[in-house]
């Protein structure tokens, strides 16, 4: 006699199932529903749906109350890592550089081959480049000439956020995961804003053997 075969989604051991975590990521990062769909391949409907199942399961009603949450996935590199409450504050060297360009192959162009900087990774329309270990981030969008935004590595980022939020600096999106590379290391980051109301950022690399 065969097992009776079960029908629907196979249960998830975390509060979102992976989709609405690839959706609420991108949406702690300050993507629109429009992009997010562009970059997951899928309808903005679709979008939307996981949002709104996300702020059904996470109390939450809107997308501000989303973007400050500092859930971490089950299974995670960050999640399986032990942070000790004394991990003091410390901004690190700039880690990252961010500029919008209009064209991304064009720039790639430009500067991998005119200027011979060190070509790292590229995926979807975003490439990054070595400036001498400080990594230049460049993704096509409409603001090619915005303002570049500077991201300072950290040892702790969700301790990092916290200490900047108990200083009273406005953490405008909290530390979320934006991409898995092909080894397993995770970059995490999280924004916050200067003086003046523009964006700095949060960085940290989790190697897959974090724990």
């Amino acid at each position: 006699m065969t097992a009776k075969r079960t029908r629907g989604r196979p249960a998830h051991d975390d509060i979102l199932t992976p989709a609405e975590w690839r959706v609420v990521e991108a949406v702690r990062h300050g993507q629109t529903n429009r992009a997010i769909a562009a970059r997951l391949g899928v309808s903005a409907d679709a979008v939307k749906y996981h949002v709104g199942n996300a702020l059904a399961k996470l109390g939450f009603d809107s997308r501000a109350a989303l973007r400050r949450w500092d859930g971490v996935r089950a299974g995670s590199a960050m999640g399986q890592r032990k942070c000790t409450m004394e991990t003091a504050l410390a901004l690190g060297p700039i880690g990252q550089i961010a500029r919008s360009v209009r064209d991304i192959g064009a720039a790639r162009h430009f500067y991998g081959e005119m200027l011979g900087l060190k070509h790292l990774y590229s995926f979807d329309k975003l490439a990054f480049f070595d400036c001498g270990g400080v990594r230049l981030f460049l993704s096509e969008g409409e603001g090619g000439d915005s303002e570049a935004i500077l991201y300072f590595r950290v040892a702790a980022i969700h301790r990092a956020a916290e200490t900047l939020t108990a200083r009273g600096v406005a953490v405008t999106h909290a530390p979320h995961m934006i991409h898995r590379h092909d080894d397993g290391t995770e970059e995490w980051m999280a924004f916050f804003s200067d003086n003046e109301d523009r964006p700095l950022a949060l960085m940290e690399q989790i190697p897959p053997a974090a724990i």
